[in-house]
């Protein structure tokens, strides 16, 4: 006798049950709504890259947590995210493409690091990015927030914030103190504040070898906050005579001007003179959204602005600002925390049940019916006993029943039974199609995240 295999997955890959998969397309699905009401247009770069392209700017540990292999003399790469592609597809077809560029892409991206609690080695990304010629409006920065905006509140999330911050803005600051050089590593530390505390990161500046009068005057600089207006006033009452700051402080207030305008609510951004985003290339704006609930969640979408989106392989510049979701691993986080409404078993609206194997083909043929109306209809044609396949029906947690006998083929009709009120009533077949998107659009329908 064969032996027998195992049957299982690779730790770090996430393999949904059928009624889990439901919740997480619905979630895609809004995200991808969301972005298309702002202009933007689905993307699909291919998985794999050859390795020159992919690898000409990774580098450090991202270069090896990338999987890469040969196939023939190919040198391929599998994608690590989403924004590289990009950058080589803007680049090879930069003179076919009207700026600017706005698209959207939600695919899976893959990372070969160890395995642990929200990371994972294949996931999906949701991102958006648009891209300009030489330029790119200040307007498009403030886009931004208010889309994560709506995502979030269509998702059903009610509290979070949007953390927003301009790096012209930081480096600006710092230079005024004389600290140009350490701008970069001083950035990496400022943005751990949440994580490891305002003491450790002074410590950490000590270690950089900073004096304590800039230590003082970098940890003051990071402690303002409340409304922006509030915060714009102090940031100005500084008198910081440094043209950088200057420029992102112009910026920071255009931006914030604009979400407003958009309908952004303040209750859902801030100010926060902290985040830097880790990854070099971000050049201005800065965003990240926390669910204050859930502080150790850490961030659920981050990005900004970057001066050159395509500079590995190109000498056009292509300045761009975008986001990104990591749609698998804020998945994962709400299921844990059981904050995921069911959406049931299925998609299916309607099961058409035929009492007898005599009106199968009636029964297929009102299917059919349904379907051409745009209902999502399953057929039970397996002969088993009546209230067998009515127990199918409550199993899968289908809406709506329609039982076909003897009778109501000869009189055209069905009867149409609401699975959740328990109740039925007679309807011709005629009417039948009405009356089940009647019936739909009056059924409530709970957002994806819980009520918390």
């Amino acid at each position: 006798m064969a032996h027998k295999i195992t049957p299982r997955i690779l730790s770090g890959f996430m393999e949904l049950p059928p009624h889990e998969q439901l919740i997480f397309n619905q979630m895609k699905q809004i995200i991808a709504d969301s972005y298309e009401s702002f202009g933007f247009t689905e993307l699909d770069t291919p998985t794999l890259e050859l390795s020159e392209i992919l690898l000409a700017k990774a580098g450090g540990e991202t270069e090896k947590q990338i999987y890469r292999f040969n196939k023939g003399d190919a040198d391929l790469c599998m994608r690590f995210d989403l924004t590289v592609p990009l950058a080589r597809y803007v680049a090879q077809h930069q003179n076919e493409l009207t700026f600017p560029f706005k698209r959207y892409q939600i695919a899976k991206v893959y990372r070969g690091e160890r395995p642990q609690h929200g990371r994972f080695r294949e996931f999906y990304q949701a991102d958006i990015d648009i891209i300009g010629s030489e330029k790119l409006s200040l307007a498009y920065d403030a886009e931004i927030p208010c889309i994560i905006y709506r995502i979030f509140t269509k998702l059903g999330l009610k509290r979070f914030q949007i953390h927003i911050n301009n790096r012209k803005l930081l480096q600006g600051f710092y230079e005024s103190l004389g600290l140009a050089q350490q701008t970069t590593d001083i950035l990496r530390i400022i943005d751990k504040t949440d994580k490891i505390g305002t003491e450790n990161v002074r410590l950490c500046l000590q270690d950089l070898g900073l004096k304590e009068t800039d230590i003082n005057a970098v940890l003051s600089f990071c402690a303002i906050q409340g409304s922006s207006e509030n915060v714009f006033s102090q940031l100005k009452k500084l008198s910081v005579d440094n043209a950088l700051f200057s420029e992102g402080l112009e910026a920071l207030e255009m931006v914030v001007e604009a979400m407003k305008s958009l309908g952004l609510p303040e209750s859902h951004f801030v100010i926060d003179l902290k985040i830097t985003r880790g990854l070099d290339y971000y050049t201005g704006t800065v965003y990240e959204t926390f669910v204050p609930d859930f502080p150790n969640w850490g961030s659920v979408c981050s990005g900004g602005r970057y001066e050159n989106l395509a500079e590995y392989y190109t000498d056009r510049k292509l300045p761009g600002v975008g986001i990104s979701i990591g749609l698998t691993r804020f998945f994962d986080l709400l299921r844990e925390k059981d904050l995921l409404n069911s959406l049931g078993k299925t998609t299916t609206t309607v099961l058409v049940i035929p009492m007898s194997e005599n009106e199968v083909n009636q029964a297929l043929k009102i299917g059919q019916e349904l379907r051409s109306e745009g209902i999502k209809v399953d057929v039970f044609s397996t002969d088993i006993k009546f209230k067998n396949k009515m127990a199918y029906a409550n199993k899968m947690q289908i809406p709506y029943v329609v039982i076909l006998g003897e009778n109501e083929v000869e009189t055209q009709t069905v009867v149409l039974k609401e699975m959740e009120k328990q109740t039925q009533h007679t309807v011709p077949q005629s009417k039948l199609a009405p009356t089940v998107r009647l019936l739909c659009h009056l059924r409530p329908t709970a957002p994806i995240i819980k009520a918390f």
